[in-house]
């Protein structure tokens, strides 16, 4: 969680050290003895990162309160986006492993043994096949098209909870651009104040309010443009995801039906095999 929050902290400062107000920043200064004497400089290496961190603090002062919902909107992004490349990776959907061992306990017709196997597996098409199973094997009266029925289901269901992840980086950002035209607005409402009731020069009065208004707009439009682009990359590897997932099911589905027919021939021969018997035995 640390790690995350400085991650965090370094994108927020990162998203609005440009945005520095002009009329702000202080007169220029003759030089000192440091400056003249680069071996005296290079001698508080510090220096220049606290001027940043003071001319940072001076950006959100400027910004004023929307600063704040825009500083938790960059850190929820960065935690997002870190933890969608953790967790959106094939293994979390399919997985090679889960299908050779399901490919081979449905040949063997071994369909407790594969619940199983779905239940000590953390991937989606793990627990669509272990629905399908479930319902199978609790109702073994049921066709074949009940059984694909509760399989589509539930593998929509899981496609949509994938899907669904990653719309709150969507959220994120959409809502970061508002906020920042939110702030745009006060501070044109803070400038034309000032306007109104100023009597004299009005320039630093009027500019504070412009400031505010662009560095919200700038902060909300470099917190929503990086948000927005990682969606649309993680919301191509789920759809990708999806694809094989789909792919998965239905050879799986593919061999449940073989096994199904097969099961089938098998008690119909069964059944023609019981009257040739009973003709057999009465003409004995």
């Amino acid at each position: 969680m640390r790690f995350f929050l400085a991650l965090a902290f370094s994108a927020f400062l990162g998203s609005f050290a440009f945005a520095q107000d002009p009329a702000a920043a202080p007169p220029p200064e003759e030089p000192t003895t440091e400056e003249a004497d680069p071996t005296l400089a290079a001698e508080v290496p510090g220096a220049s990162t606290t001027e940043k961190a003071v001319e940072f603090i001076k950006v959100l002062k400027t910004g004023g309160v929307v600063m704040i919902p825009l500083a938790a909107l960059s850190f929820v992004a960065v935690l997002l986006i870190f933890y969608y490349m953790l967790t959106i990776r094939q293994g979390t959907v399919v997985s090679d492993k889960f299908m050779n061992a399901a490919d081979a306990l449905i040949r063997k017709q071994d369909y407790l043994g594969l619940i199983a196997v779905c239940n000590r597996e953390n991937e989606a098409i793990a627990r669509v096949t272990y629905k399908t199973l479930d319902f199978a094997t609790k109702n073994p009266t049921a066709s074949f098209e009940e059984v694909r029925e509760v399989t589509e289901a539930e593998g929509s269901r899981q496609a949509s909870i994938l899907s669904q992840r990653i719309t709150y980086l969507a959220d994120v950002g959409s809502v970061a651009p508002m906020v920042g035209l939110l702030g745009t607005v006060l501070g044109m409402i803070k400038s034309f104040n000032d306007l109104s009731a100023a009597s004299g020069a009005v320039q630093v009065q009027v500019s504070q309010g412009v400031s505010q208004a662009l560095i919200t707009t700038a902060s909300g439009l470099t917190i929503g443009i990086p948000a927005l682009i990682f969606y649309s990359i993680f919301r191509g590897k789920v759809q990708k995801m999806i694809s094989e997932m789909e792919a998965a099911m239905t050879h799986l589905m593919a061999l449940l039906a073989a096994q199904y027919k097969r099961a089938n021939y098998r008690a119909t021969a069964r059944s023609d095999e019981r009257p040739a018997a009973r003709r057999d035995a009465k003409g004995v």
